[in-house]
């Protein structure tokens, strides 16, 4: 392990983002595991966006102070709801919570700046981008650093200690954004890493009758050996994690759903070429989000 590494990210807390919704309760859970496992600081935090709820009232002064009040009465229980529940998990964990009159988005894409980790919620299986929400989209376009996506389906059947960290790999620097961050979990849960890379981008490749692996020689060799190169930092780095390589012909983002379902984290970055590229409004991160059966974590530049 990274001691230096290590240090310095024990002194920052893990962020989560609270609303009243079942997926900011498994986000809040999730956390709270997260953050007594590493021995860290939990930060709860909630936007109640004052500008919104004044827009609300309109023209009509006399209604703005009750609507202000119920908002931040509204925000306040989430956060006291989020803190019981993460103490529920551990009595011994150092919460901190945060009310702001923020715009939730905005709030946290400001506490990720200084966060190891930030966590949201996003609803359940097969959810499109409007259901995942506006505010989860900002935060996983504009966050800094790591954010973490707890998803309303499969999280809670997640956890099993020895599942794997799931990496995709492609070469930019966003997919080395990825593999750090992939690494250094999987070193922190002492957990492998499997690190998937695809050839090639095109996603309906069955119906060509093409094949999942590569089977030409040249090009296997050629995939390897690319996948080693992007891996060989990282592996010197944490000599300890087990790296298990996959490298298939086509479909990245339906591999790494497949992989998903036994995985524990599924780490992406935030932009790369084809096959990874674009976030939440590109394709395979996007699909990642929506649709893994395990917490997602994407990765941004530092």
């Amino acid at each position: 392990m990274d001691s230096s590494a290590q240090s310095s990210e024990s002194s920052l807390s893990i962020v989560v983002g609270v609303d009243s919704s079942e997926p900011s309760e498994l986000a809040v859970r999730w956390a709270s595991r997260t953050a007594s496992r590493r021995g860290g600081r939990l930060r709860i935090v909630h936007g109640y966006n004052l500008a919104a709820a004044r827009t609300l009232t309109g023209v009509y002064d006399q209604m703005e102070r009750p609507v202000l009040e119920a908002a931040y009465r509204r925000g306040n229980d989430c956060v006291e709801r989020a803190r019981s529940q993460a103490l529920q998990i551990d009595p011994s964990l150092t919460v901190e919570t945060a009310l702001s009159d923020a715009e939730p988005a905005r709030l946290l894409v400001e506490e990720s700046a200084s966060a190891e980790l930030t966590v949201i919620g996003a609803s359940g299986e097969g959810s499109t981008p409007a259901h995942l929400g506006s505010t989860l989209l900002a935060v996983t376009s504009h966050g800094h650093g790591k954010v973490v996506v707890v998803r309303g389906h499969g999280t809670e059947s997640s956890t099993g200690r020895e599942r794997p960290v799931v990496v995709g790999l492609d070469g930019t620097a966003a997919s080395n954004a990825a593999a750090a961050a992939a690494f250094a979990e999987a070193d922190l849960l002492r957990v492998p890493v499997i690190a998937l890379h695809t050839w090639h981008d095109l996603r309906f490749h069955w119906f060509a009758g093409m094949p999942e692996t590569v089977d030409d020689p040249d090009i296997a060799a050629a995939a390897e050996a690319q996948l080693a190169e992007w891996l060989a930092e990282w592996m010197a780095k944490y000599p300890g994690v087990q790296v298990i390589r996959k490298i298939y012909l086509a479909g990245p983002d339906l591999h790494l759903i497949e992989w998903s379902k036994s995985a524990q984290l599924v780490v992406v970055g935030s932009r790369g070429r084809g096959g990874f590229h674009g976030l939440l409004m590109g394709s395979t991160s996007n699909i990642i989000v929506q649709r893994a059966h395990c917490p997602v974590l994407v990765a941004h530049r530092t």
